[in-house]
């Protein structure tokens, strides 16, 4: 398998290389050549697979420079009941009211269950993943690597946990100061193992990400310093994703000519983006449907064409912290093969057009119809208040509690229920990372993990920081060694 990047670089790189680097030199992201082909039979043979099994034979069609024995086991040691508590490891819960009705006439809507990790929160289905392919990788080698990463609240906790202890990986997660839930920031803070550094950057979650991309795009000190990432720029973690779509599918379909619709709470497009890749490999994925905050600047897109990102004065910040992103990074993989994996208009459009004007307009552009036509896409908003009435009515109605973000996912699900294919709304996170919202919502406290009490009281460890870029840098190479000449 060959991976290219969006903006045109093509070095015939295999999977463990794109794996350590991130993003690509020319400043793109990484993504295969092709998309390989799912077909009936294999689909029908998947059906019976185990999850970490079915993880195995995805991967494998990504991974060709990992012997099969050694990847085999790396799926088995991330996907256990010991790690995410479940032998099903994403099970689906279907969400009915008291009178046995998911919405009407419509198929069944179901929650995918993708929280029951170390962390509490979806990351954790493929973080866990790249903890172990780096400590694989790294040893292979006999090298290091020096983690890079931005959060809004749940990948850097997700990064942390999945790294902490690893042989040969450090992590820098930079975070926006007081922009997290405090159970998110005490997630995160309260790690004190050597190789965790955090880092709390003076501004909201896109200038952490800028900052990210500004030193992944500066080749000399990036090589020097051994610099990777794990935000969902880095392939690796987005293909893990793909991995629960067909799980989702394969529990809520009996044969390979059904359909389903998948509802995804998505702030900067890496988790409904592996949906888009399962759909190009064959699952029978009818819609994607993209559930936004107030910061809705993906569902402007799928309505208008217009992609406009907000300035950081302009970024809300909301009750679903995790959404609160105006700068959609993996949305360039999507537009790469929307406009026919053009890297030259993509470069115009990610490059030229956007750092010019801060916007670009595909609305007049026949390829814009093919975001729902051929690609199957739709989008709505959710706000506080309706996320407020969603936690209130899935509690009253179906006795299941649900996050903020998982909240919005239901509520733009409801708007598009289909009479014959169920509907998968992917749940992100568990009702105790954004208590002070579910508490304003239902006037109780949601369970607390015993693992986790008392969370807020620990010590913290954390860096306050402007968002600068030399600055950035100067504490990288305070806290670790240059790769030798």
């Amino acid at each position: 398998m060959r991976y290219i990047s969006t903006r045109g670089h093509d070095a015939g790189q295999r999977f463990c290389d794109i794996l350590l680097e991130g993003l690509a030199p020319d400043g793109g992201l990484y993504l295969p050549a092709s998309y390989p082909q799912v077909d009936d039979a294999t689909l029908t043979r998947w059906r019976r697979l185990p999850y970490a099994e079915l993880a195995f034979e995805i991967l494998s069609l990504y991974v060709d420079d990992i012997p099969a024995d050694d990847l085999r086991a790396i799926c088995r040691r991330t996907y256990t009941r010991e790690v995410f508590g479940t032998d099903a490891i994403v099970p689906l819960r279907p969400l009915v009211d008291k009178t046995g009705s998911s919405g009407g006439d419509a198929a069944p809507l179901y929650l995918e269950a993708l929280s029951n990790g170390p962390t509490l929160a979806f990351k954790d289905m493929a973080m866990q993943l790249l903890g172990n392919l780096f400590e694989y990788e790294l040893k292979r080698r006999g090298e290091t690597l020096n983690i890079l990463g931005a959060t809004s609240g749940d990948t850097g906790s997700a990064a942390e946990y999945a790294m902490r202890g690893k042989r040969g990986v450090s992590v820098f997660m930079t975070s926006p100061r007081g922009r997290m839930s405090p159970f998110q920031q005490a997630q995160m803070f309260s790690l004190m193992d050597d190789n965790i550094h955090n880092i709390a950057i003076d501004g909201v979650f896109d200038d952490c990400q800028d900052l990210v991309k500004a030193v992944s795009g500066d080749l000399a000190f990036k090589r020097k310093y051994r610099i990777g990432t794990v935000n969902s720029i880095n392939w690796a973690r987005l293909v893990a994703q793909v991995v629960y779509y067909f799980a989702g599918y394969f529990q809520a379909t009996t044969a390979n000519a059904q359909q389903v619709r998948f509802t995804v709470p998505s702030g900067n497009f890496g988790n409904v983006c592996a949906g888009h890749v399962a759909r190009m490999m064959g699952l029978p994925i009818d819609l994607l449907v993209v559930a936004t905050n107030e910061n809705d600047v993906l569902d402007e897109f799928f309505r208008t064409g217009r992609y406009r990102v907000r300035s950081s004065a302009d970024t809300h910040e909301t009750s679903s912290p995790s959404m609160d992103i105006s700068k959609a990074s993996n949305f360039e993989r999507f537009v790469f093969d929307l406009v026919g994996r053009d890297a030259a208009r993509l470069g115009d459009l990610f490059g030229a057009q956007l750092a010019r004007q801060g916007f670009f307009d595909l609305g007049a552009d026949a390829v814009f119809t093919q975001a729902a036509s051929r690609f199957g896409f739709a989008s709505g908003r959710s706000t506080h208040a309706d996320r407020l009435a969603t936690i209130r009515s899935t509690f009253e109605d179906c006795g299941e509690m649900v996050d903020t973000h998982t909240a919005d996912g239901i509520k733009v699900a409801r708007a598009h229920l289909h009479a014959t294919h169920p509907m998968i709304v992917l749940e992100t996170a568990l009702p105790i990372k954004f208590a002070a919202t579910i508490v304003e919502a239902l006037g109780r406290q949601p369970v607390r993990p015993p693992q986790f009490e008392g969370i807020e009281l620990r010590p913290r460890r954390v860096t306050d920081l402007a968002a600068d870029l030399p600055a950035i840098k100067a504490f990288i190479v305070a806290h670790c060694e240059p790769v030798a000449a």
